[in-house]
């Protein structure tokens, strides 16, 4: 269980001082949320996806010279490991693009010695990965206030964080679909993520922060295009957001 976080505490650098216990739990659970809790899941490349997914929060790696609507986010994973001390794989360098161009490359390359490392460092830094998504949590609330003028948004994000229950719920769909700030994650100008969310709900629990998110991620398939066939990844977000 996670213990009770003073949101009063939020802004200080021991706000995310969660234990190596809790951490492992939070981790647990991304990871099986992300892939499914194996292994295997820890490298993956999603179909028709321009870019790898890696780590318990399928961390978005681009190729060179690729880009898209979704941040990235696994190169600075791989700066905050390398600055915690856990031993990178020697050709996995900090800023360095995704090596593998395409899916099937990628797929090709499933059993290689360095497909190989790459599984293994990742699935030994399951507590360090999780340190990294509570401090991503931790940066969100700054950026929400300053994209938002919608009164409760830092009341309710408060309220979440004061319970475990809303402050996995928080650290979790900040990995699954961001803050919600960034003007190119939109379909049709509205976007998806944290801030949309909180901006939604009617009260301040972790469940109606899931309802919430279940009505926003309902709205980001109806605007999708139905060229990437978002809704068959729907039922599995829903069931995701629901368990807050």
């Amino acid at each position: 269980m996670i213990r009770h976080l003073l949101a009063a505490a939020i802004f200080t650098t021991s706000a995310f001082a969660l234990s190596d216990r809790e951490l492992d739990s939070i981790g647990a659970k991304v990871w099986k949320n992300e892939c499914d809790g194996t292994r295997e899941g820890l490298t993956s490349w999603n179909a028709g996806e321009a870019f790898a997914s890696l780590g318990i929060g399928h961390f978005i790696w681009y190729p060179a010279g690729g880009s898209g609507p979704f941040e990235e986010s696994f190169p600075a994973l791989v700066e905050f490991l390398f600055k915690s001390g856990v031993k990178l794989p020697a050709w996995l360098k900090s800023g360095m693009p995704c090596p593998w161009k395409t899916k099937a490359e990628f797929e090709a390359d499933a059993q290689s010695p360095r497909m190989k490392e790459l599984r293994a460092m990742l699935a030994g830094s399951i507590r360090e990965q999780s340190r990294f998504l509570a401090r991503r949590m931790e940066k969100a609330l700054p950026k929400l206030l300053a994209a938002s003028d919608k009164r409760g948004v830092e009341a309710k994000f408060k309220a979440l964080l004061a319970t475990g229950a809303g402050t996995y719920a928080l650290i979790d769909y900040v990995n699954f679909k961001g803050e919600g700030t960034n003007a190119k994650e939109r379909y049709k100008g509205e976007g998806w993520g944290l801030l949309q969310v909180l901006e939604g709900m009617d009260g301040d629990s972790s469940k109606e922060f899931g309802a919430s998110a279940a009505r926003v991620l309902t709205r980001r398939v109806e605007n999708s295009d139905p060229a990437r066939n978002e809704r068959k990844w729907l039922p599995g977000w829903l069931n995701r957001v629901r368990a807050y």
